[in-house]
């Protein structure tokens, strides 16, 4: 049901199956949903610009459903450390947009949760 996904103007880094492992770990832990239907996408190398700068910069989706939206705070505060740990890009040039997903509007293997 969590989905994060992560566009970036980074390069995709070595380790990019490692970051993906951690933030999958992550979004399981600060959501309480088991990391099996759990899904992170990650999109790096996009041409973006931020404040009119191309510096590493970074645009989250946190879709999930039951998304708690008086924790948005804290997920950002989690999400903004991982991408500085894992691309590089600084806090204050990541955008998060938290999505609170329907269950009959999410599907999944041929049905809706």
């Amino acid at each position: 049901m969590p989905l994060l996904k992560i566009h970036t103007n980074v390069e995709r880094p070595e380790q990019a199956a490692e970051l993906l492992g951690r933030l999958s770990r992550a979004v399981a832990e600060l959501l309480g949903k088991p990391e099996r239907y759990v899904m992170v996408y990650l999109e790096c190398s996009a041409d973006m610009l931020f404040s009119a700068d191309e510096r590493p910069l970074a645009y989250l989706e946190l879709k999930s459903i039951g998304l708690p939206e008086d924790r948005t705070t804290q997920l950002s505060q989690a999400l903004c450390l991982l991408m500085e740990q894992g691309l590089g890009v600084p806090r204050d040039r990541v955008y998060i947009e938290f999505c609170n997903a329907s269950r009959n509007l999410w599907g999944w293997n041929g049905g809706t949760f």
